[in-house]
Parts: structure tokens; C-alpha cells; sequence
């Protein structure tokens, strides 16, 4: 069997979601067996890029120019290209102020003699087609040995769509939300994490993006009743996926 080529690049972001892979430790010598890892300058020495890989993972959103045409050449080399993380795919904090003037914001920091600007942060999916994705920030490690197991078998991996309060359900956790009245976003954020940071007793940051298939007008009334507006919730989802609206 031919193994799949990959090609696991970041961009702009803080590297945790290819770190997550490189602390699969116990897996990779498995692995190393089924995929090849013909591009990742975490892990390996940096090689030119080859003329074609099966799979391309890119963490980080683009924000200069460089970014934008790395993109575009690994998309134009890859069969398959993979949003890896929630930075890749919604945009992350770097996008944070996307909706203020960006001159404003480098004057603001720089002075008046602000640096050249390549443009605004912009998700992958803004300058180029992904075939999936993989949320998280950064994503569980039995995430990406999931996702790397479809890739191996021609498959691409199914698309979440339950909120982490079917994770707390599952792990039979105290609803910090309803029971301590605590700002908790698993309502409206994407599972998968095992509920990891509510069953430590710390509330969902929303840092998976929004779930699909969520009652929206009713999360929004139960917030209310427990003493968060609706500009509150909509600010605390923005961090992590800035283009989050509810009209």
C-alpha cells in the first residue's frame, strides 16, 4: 500500500495544533508506518516543496501576502487540504479586529509610521477551497490520529455536529451554566473535546467555533435569564470566530 504523502504547515498562529501531533509520541513510530511526512518543518529538517502531496494540514490563518501564496501553492499541490485548528478555520484571535479600519489598528500600535500592510487576517477558507476541517485549540490528539486514520483509508473524516453540552452529558458533569451561573459556552460550541475544560470546573470559551445544530434563540433566552445579554455572549464567541453573528 502506497502511504499517503502529508504536507503539515503553519502559518499564523501559536503552533499548538501541529505540537498536538508531535505529542503523539506513542503513535508516531505507527504512524511513520502508514503516512509520510514529506513536509513539516516542526518535526523535520525543511525540504523544498514537492511537486504533489495527497494531503496538506495547514494550521494558523493568512495574514501577509507570503501566507496567502504558500496557501495557494499548497492547495495547487494537494489533493486534499485540511483547515487544521480553529485559527485555520474561523480565524482565530488574530482576527479579532477585523472589523476596525486596519491603518487604525497599526497607527494605534505603531505611531505614525506604521509598517507596510499585507491586508486583513483571513480564515483559509477566504482565499482558497478546504476539504475538511478539524476545530480545537488546539485539536485532541485523538482528533488528528482520527483524522489522519480516514486520510490513510481514503476517507475524509464525518463533521461534527453536537454541542460540548452532550459531552458534559456523557461525562455526567455539574452544568456550570444552569447550576453556579457561570458564562459557560457549550451550548453553542462545537464538541469533540470531551468537555475537557468543564470538567475541571472552568467554563466553555467557545474555542471550537460554533456547533451547527443548536437552538440558538433558546441558548440566547436561557443566558438572559442568568444574567448575560446578548452582546455579552456574541462578544465572548468572537474571540475565537470572529465572523460569528446572530441577526
Amino acid at each position: 500500500m502506497n502511504r499517503p504523502r502529508l504536507a503539515i504547515v503553519g502559518l499564523t498562529a501559536c503552533s499548538g495544533c501541529q505540537l498536538s501531533l508531535v505529542n503523539c509520541e506513542a503513535e508516531l513510530p505507527l504512524l511513520l508506518e502508514q503516512v509520510q511526512f514529506e513536509l513539516f518543518p516542526m518535526a523535520c529538517s525543511p525540504v523544498q516543496m514537492a511537486e504533489q502531496y495527497d494531503v496538506a494540514l495547514v494550521e494558523g490563518c493568512c495574514t501577509t501576502a507570503h501566507e496567502v501564496e504558500l496557501l495557494r501553492e499548497l492547495r495547487n499541490r494537494s489533493r486534499l487540504l485540511v483547515a487544521l485548528g480553529t485559527c485555520a478555520l474561523w480565524g482565530g484571535v488574530a482576527t479579532l479586529r477585523s472589523d476596525t479600519p486596519r491603518q487604525q489598528l497599526l497607527s494605534q500600535v505603531y505611531g505614525p509610521h506604521p509598517p507596510l500592510d499585507d491586508g486583513l487576517p483571513r480564515p483559509l477558507s477566504a482565499y482558497v477551497t478546504v476539504d475538511t476541517a478539524l476545530p480545537g485549540c488546539p485539536p485532541e490528539k485523538k482528533e488528528l490520529l482520527a483524522l489522519l486514520s480516514d486520510l490513510v483509508r481514503g476517507n475524509l473524516p464525518p463533521a461534527g455536529v453536537s454541542p460540548v453540552c452532550t459531552d458534559c452529558r456523557m461525562r455526567e458533569n455539574l452544568c456550570l451554566l444552569q447550576e453556579r451561573n457561570q458564562l459557560c459556552l457549550g451550548p453553542l460550541t462545537l464538541g469533540g473535546c470531551d468537555a475537557r475544560c468543564p470538567s475541571l470546573g472552568v467554563p466553555c470559551e467557545g474555542c471550537r467555533g460554533p456547533a451547527p445544530e443548536v437552538n440558538l434563540t433558546e441558548a440566547l433566552a436561557v443566558y438572559q435569564q442568568k444574567g448575560f445579554d446578548q452582546q455579552t455572549v456574541t462578544a465572548r464567541l468572537q474571540r475565537f470566530c470572529p465572523e460569528w453573528r446572530h441577526d
